[in-house]
């Protein structure tokens, strides 16, 4: 298996990444096992867009060895409206979160990215908007998120972007805009909820559901995702992250409706930057057939229709 020809040219290729070593500025608890930790690194800040990651680590230790990719929470802006923070937001899962989730301020991490794709025309394999059946997303009245478990984590810097309150990136990108944007937010139960006044707060109208039916309803958040889709009277398109399983229910509901839909892979990454290809995923090019890509930098953000689950 071989990268693509063009794969120097991928507008976040990991070359431009910064690798540095921060401290940690604050690291909150938002619910069960969830955390949001928040690092000043300015110049990772001004260029990270909605939908990218960096990949993090504990500096001065082997142990766990490899850093674990966190999406983009938000950026942080300083009195001027310059862009210096970044906030992550982590569930504890294994042995590198437990030793955040006991992270002091002040305590060093390294930090490398901005890293990926994000949500934007570059989606689909990151070869331009036609690559891997992919199509740039367009303005509509109606942006609705989709979210299982942590995959809510992109989707504040999303929304404030969607909503025209704020713009990422350096220079600033223009992104597609929507009178309105929702959050179909699932877990496993009420305990597991993080971050629900935020989105409440940036004007997103948020819908639950949780497998235990402490909050919201009870089911699946995609039975959430297939009433707005049959009720909806105005032009929406669809953003989605969590499990697999649930990222290929939400690509069938959506392809069935005739909706856009862009997804954001979980893929397990080892090094982040393209060079271990440990993080492929199968996606569909436009002559029938399929190859790899890597989930690190031609993603982490596919066109649903583009992946072969």
């Amino acid at each position: 298996m071989t990268a693509p020809a063009d794969a120097a040219h991928v507008a976040h290729f990991a070359d431009c990444a910064r690798f540095v070593t921060v401290e940690a500025a604050e690291n909150r608890r938002l619910a069960r096992d969830t955390y949001r930790l928040r690092f000043f690194c300015p110049s990772i800040a001004e260029r990270i867009v909605p939908g990218q990651f960096v990949m993090l680590r504990l500096a001065g230790s082997n142990d766990p060895l490899l850093g674990r990719p966190l999406a983009l929470y938000d950026t942080v802006l300083d009195e001027g409206g310059r862009p210096v923070g970044v906030d992550v937001v982590y569930l504890v899962v294994g042995k590198l979160t437990r030793k955040l989730a006991a992270l002091a301020p002040g305590q060093p991490l390294e930090v490398w990215g901005p890293l990926g794709n994000g949500f934007g025309p570059q989606t689909a394999g990151g070869f331009g908007p036609q690559a891997a059946g992919g199509i740039p997303p367009q303005p509509s009245e109606h942006l609705v998120m989709v979210a299982g478990g942590i995959g809510q984590t992109p989707f504040p810097a999303l929304a404030q972007e969607t909503l025209g309150r704020r713009q990422y990136g350096s220079p600033p990108r223009s992104a597609a805009r929507a009178g309105r944007v929702t959050l179909c937010y699932g877990a496993r139960s009420r305990e597991y909820l993080a971050g629900v006044e935020e989105f409440e707060r940036l004007g997103v109208s948020v819908q639950i559901s949780t497998d235990d039916g402490s909050a919201g309803r009870h089911g699946l958040v995609t039975e959430l995702l297939s009433k707005i889709l049959n009720e909806a009277k105005t032009s929406c398109r669809v953003v989605c992250c969590g499990p697999e399983r649930m990222l290929e229910a939400v690509a069938e509901l959506t392809c069935r409706a005739g909706v856009p839909c862009q997804i954001s892979l979980e893929t397990p990454m080892a090094c982040g930057i393209g060079i271990c290809f440990s993080c492929v995923a199968k996606v569909r090019e436009p002559s029938g057939g399929w190859d790899y890509r890597r989930t690190c930098v031609e993603g982490p953000v596919f066109d649903a229709a583009a992946i072969e689950f």
